[in-house]
């Protein structure tokens, strides 16, 4: 990437630059509207120009004194803006684009958002770049919902018949159209000659001839492949193609708006083809659930799964949702709750009188509302693909972390759905202050039911009578062996795929002294351990000698970020993919002051016409310790980084035959007949020059500052591999494929979860006996089951900025899962068997993975992939996978109690008051 530098203007006094860049920002803020540019500046650059202008400028007058006060508190003014590690270039080489950015930056930590005027602003003052301008669309009804679009649909061009492909960034706002003109540009073709295809999955779904309709409308998603056909043959003729497509789609068209007519003329209600309408007329009660969920044939006599047409015959429940920009999460957790047969049954009938208006934990009422009138539009006849922006609207208004349209986690969607559907429906209008007894010796049972009852007098809803079950959890205390019992209700069950007590940490170890290469190391740790472990661990990997000891860093940016010294530092602060560098210094007796060699690189060709130099960081860095008392000057500073160089030259009879010789600006070093240079600047830019000048070591909690500057032919004589490639604590790989005698069970993960274990020191309990806070041996037992069992699969370890996936296979019961073993209350007789209907599906990594579901109708007796708007049907075999996230069972009655394959009761026998 090659930075584009502009020349600055003149300098302005802090405080007015300050002043300035306020009242742009304010003035952009009050008149910001669709189209306006806005441009990134990574958040590096930004937050030390804040705070240059914010510092008291009285501080940064300099005393002109020939001893430099290292690590002087006075700020410098930033120097050019550098945007390049917001570009990740190795995309930028895969693709034909010209900037790519990483694709997991967030806003507020790796850039900011910059009105255009505030952008030519400090790019006229500082200069620098890349320029990284960005749009602003509206996302919802209003022409105030704006949104920028940091990340452009990316979409793959594949020309045929010649099989050339390409890929653009292009607006979701833009239209067909200009899609359509800018595939032929890519390929130099004839407008008139072209048509071009949704091409999603590799899959003609639909020919998109409206050219006026936008890219979002269209359901275009990000990295999928548009299809760009030639309607000519060889002969320059036209071959037809697209035109017979075209008529199909008319025919399509016509019979669908028929097929409407006649559903409206039934009585049916045709608002699932007005889907951005919120409001709609209920469906009369009348309506039993078998006119819901079943249609007159059971056999599908088309499968398009967003061709938009309506088939006569064709089963209620296939309808897709529109994925509105990474709203995969959102539609696969919908999916699998709109087709749990009770709350299909509960929401089409009348279940506004449940609502409680009154309740503060609730939303009153808007969630449930929301969510009923898309389960109705689900459920109506036709298969057009519904938008379910009314219902995001609403969600993203209760549940701000689901705003804007980054990818999120179905499971956490449907803990808070599954959560606020239940307070919206509470029918207790007021809930009793209810303490909790000990148990005093009674038994088991008593105690449970006790609980339940309680619970149940506080939160009472369709939820509760569903999805929720019971836990039986124990605690015994270490000391004294105090035990407390509790019976708590839960929503869902998130059970491990991994269940290893130690984890692995690699990092690389660096000598003080030169003597050996830096190396890297990894040990086993226990998961739950300290700093100390660590430390020793690396001790004996390493075979630390007497007087010496191990200092351990992590390096963020190129710089030590944090030093890790407290022995009883817990290692579950220290993240997979943070990176970790431990260097082995000698023992002291005091605490020494530290200094840090920062690497960087010349980031420009030394055949620029450019008068300046752009000095890139670059590297680990490497580090020295002094005591708090010694003199440090100019000749010992230079002697620390020669030592700790040694072993990276790359002519290794060089390592006892190094000299030197003085320069003004730079310290040159003959090796054996090769020299470099070696450039050492302090933080506040001025040359450290090998001489008897006093150093001053500022005591601070992190190492102090010194910057080796290299040239480009200099780091060719150094051997840098291990400068440039500091491993990840653990660098995550998917793990073995199971073969197919040995996968890992659903009910192995299920064992685990109910495992007796210690608590994690962070949750500790206090102990009523012992007075004291005990690290207490926790065992879960199962003692009541919900109708509909949710059981999430942990398959993300989280990280500082990503989320880490399992990709394990899990074979999970899809018939007869049968926990009857599991149930601690050995007095219910009744078998517990349990049938998969529903699975929510993750493919890919977290930042940029896709969700569908998998839904079997129970009526049809048959699976069906629900992917966004597309739905097709899907052999039983097919629905085991290593992208099962949640699965969703229902009991199964035996032949004395409910039907096994109808609707349940989805309220108990006997129903409590709503007018609590």
């Amino acid at each position: 990437m090659e930075m584009v530098v502009a020349t600055p203007a003149p300098r302005l006094p802090a405080e007015e630059e300050m002043a300035l860049i306020r009242d742009i920002t304010v003035a952009a803020e009050a008149h910001s509207k669709e189209g306006d540019t806005f441009f990134l500046i990574t958040n590096r650059w930004w937050q030390s120009w804040i705070d240059y202008v914010i510092q008291d400028l009285a501080s940064a007058t300099s005393n002109g004194s020939h001893h430099h006060d290292y690590g002087s508190n006075v700020l410098r003014r930033p120097g050019a803006i550098d945007n390049t590690d917001l570009i990740d270039e190795t995309a930028s080489e895969v693709s034909n684009m010209e900037i790519e950015l990483h694709d997991t930056l967030v806003e507020g930590r790796d850039y900011i958002l910059l009105p255009q005027h505030v952008w030519e602003k400090l790019h006229g003052w500082y200069g620098g770049g890349p320029t990284l301008p960005r749009k602003a669309i509206n996302t919802g009804l209003s022409q105030t919902d704006l949104a920028i679009e940091v990340y452009p649909l990316r979409l793959q061009l594949i020309l045929v018949p010649k099989g050339e492909q390409a890929f653009i960034r292009i607006s979701k706002k833009d239209t067909v159209g200009e899609l359509h003109k800018k595939a032929c540009e890519v390929f130099d073709l004839i407008p008139d000659e072209v048509c071009i295809w949704d091409y999603y999955g590799r899959t003609r779904h639909s020919l998109m001839d409206n050219l006026e309709k936008t890219l979002d409308d269209a359901n275009i998603q990000m990295d999928q492949d548009i299809l760009v056909e030639v309607t000519t043959d060889a002969n320059g003729s036209l071959d037809g193609g697209c035109m017979s497509s075209i008529q199909e789609n008319e025919y399509f068209e016509r019979e669908s708006t028929s097929l409407i007519a006649d559903a409206s003329k039934s009585g049916l209600s045709n608002e699932n083809f007005a889907s951005n309408n919120y409001t709609s007329r209920c469906y009369s009660s009348s309506l039993t659930q078998s006119q819901y969920l079943r249609s007159s044939n059971g056999d599908l006599d088309n499968m398009h799964g967003s061709s938009g047409m309506i088939t006569r015959g064709s089963p209620l429940g296939l309808t897709g949702l529109l994925n509105l920009g990474n709203t995969c999460f959102m539609n696969s957790a919908i999916q699998c709750l709109v087709h749990t047969p009770e709350f299909a049954r509960y929401f089409c009938e009348d279940y506004h009188r449940e609502i409680n208006w009154q309740n503060p934990l609730g939303m009153v009422g808007e969630l449930a509302l929301a969510f009923g009138e898309l389960l109705r539009k689900l459920w109506a006849p036709g298969r057009t693909p519904v938008s379910p922006r009314p219902f995001k609207t609403k969600l993203s208004r209760f549940a701000p972390q689901f705003s804007g349209y980054n990818q999120h986690d179905s499971q956490e969607l449907l803990a808070f759905l599954l959560d606020g559907l239940h307070e919206d429906l509470n029918r207790v209008k007021h809930r009793p202050y209810i303490k909790s007894k000990d148990a005093d010796g009674r038994s088991d049972d008593e105690v449970a039911d006790e609980y339940w009852a309680n619970h149940i007098a506080r939160n009472d809803s369709i939820i509760v009578d569903v999805c929720q079950g019971q836990y039986k959890s124990t605690l015994v205390c270490p000391a004294c062996g105090k035990v407390s019992v509790t019976f708590d209700p839960f929503m869902y069950l998130s059970l491990p795929l991994q269940f290893t007590s130690t984890r692995s940490i690699t990092v690389m170890v660096f000598t003080f002294d030169g003597n050996i290469p830096p190396t890297p190391y990894s040990v086993s740790v226990p998961k739950q351990g300290r700093c100390r472990d660590l430390t020793q661990a690396l001790s004996n990997a390493c075979s630390l000698r007497n007087g010496e000891r191990l200092l351990i860093a992590e390096i963020r940016n190129h710089r030590i970020h944090r030093l890790l010294e407290d022995p009883v530092l817990q290692l579950s602060t220290i993240n997979d993919d943070d990176h970790l560098a431990v260097y082995r210094l000698p023992k002291l007796e005091k605490r020494p002051n530290y200094i840090q060699f920062v690497h960087r690189r010349d980031d420009l060709d030394h055949g620029s016409n450019s008068s300046s130099t752009s000095w890139k960081p670059y590297g680990v860095p490497l580090l020295a310790q002094v005591s708090r008392n010694e003199i440090v000057t100019g000749f010992h500073i230079h002697e620390m980084v020669r030592k700790m160089l040694v072993p990276m030259q790359r002519n290794q009879e060089s390592q006892h035959s190094v000299q030197s010789s003085v320069s003004t600006r730079t310290q040159t070093y003959h090796t054996d007949g090769s020299k470099f240079q070696l450039q050492l600047i302090d933080d506040s830019n001025t040359v450290i020059e090998q001489s008897n000048d006093t150093i001053r070591v500022p005591q601070s909690s992190l190492a102090a500052v010194v910057f080796v500057n290299w040239s480009k032919s200099d780091l060719k004589k150094l051997n840098i591999h291990h400068l440039e490639n500091l491993p990840e604590v653990f660098k995550y790989a998917p793990p073995a494929k199971r073969t197919r005698g040995e996968p890992l069970s659903l009910y192995a993960c299920l064992d685990a979860f109910l495992r007796e274990e210690p608590l994690v020191p962070e949750d500790m309990w206090y102990c009523p006996r012992c007075k004291e806070q005990r690290q207490a041996s926790k065992k879960l037992d199962l003692w009541r089951l919900p109708e509909v069992l949710v059981i999430h699969l942990k398959r993300f370890s989280f990280s500082r900025s990503t989320k880490q996936k399992l990709e394990t296979f899990v074979n999970f019961p899809i018939h007869d899962f049968d926990l009857t073993n599991y149930i601690a209350n050995k007095k219910s007789s009744e078998r517990q068997i349990y049938e998969l209907y529903a699975v929510s599906n993750h493919y890919g990594s977290m930042a940029s993975g896709h969700y569908t579901a998998y839904i079997k109708l129970l009526d049809e007796n048959r699976w069906y992939n629900f992917d966004d708007s597309h739905v097709s049907a899907i052999n039983e075999e097919d629905v085991k996978s290593g992208a099962a996230y949640v699965l969703f069972y229902r009991r199964v009655r035996d032949p004395d109690g409910a039907a096994s394959n109808g609707i349940q009761p989805y309220v108990n026998q006997n129903h409590r008051s709503s007018q609590r």
